[in-house]
């Protein structure tokens, strides 16, 4: 995380009273302690829209692989990739990020004949 976002998450436990074994979004439904996986995207579109964005060009989806892209970009490190994904196979983050393609044609450009 970066350091803004570090601060804005510490200001937000330490506003909300939370305990160690409190979950960071809580649920407002009374049966579940935590926001669940279809409140997330709704959340997200409007975090969205509130800063003057279309939503429909921004979703979970794609910024779990735009973040994922980005690390493998930067390091070339697939393991560390494949880690931060949770895929169990490495065969999963290189299909998810295409990456043979990539690097296919990054070679290419960078190879003189």
């Amino acid at each position: 995380m970066t350091q803004p976002t570090r601060d804005a998450v510490s200001n937000w436990i330490k506003e909300a009273k939370f305990g160690q074994d409190d979950y960071l979004f809580p649920s407002r439904i009374h049966d579940s302690p935590h926001i669940g996986t279809r409140q997330y995207p709704g959340i997200v579109d409007s975090w969205v829209t509130e800063i003057g964005l279309d939503p429909s060009e921004y979703g979970t989806h794609s910024m779990r692989r735009t973040k994922a892209s980005l690390i493998y970009r930067r390091t070339k490190n697939l393991r560390a990739v494949q880690l931060l994904l949770g895929h169990t196979k490495l065969e999963s983050p290189v299909r998810y990020l295409g990456i043979e393609v990539d690097d296919a044609l990054e070679m290419a450009e960078h190879t003189e004949i």
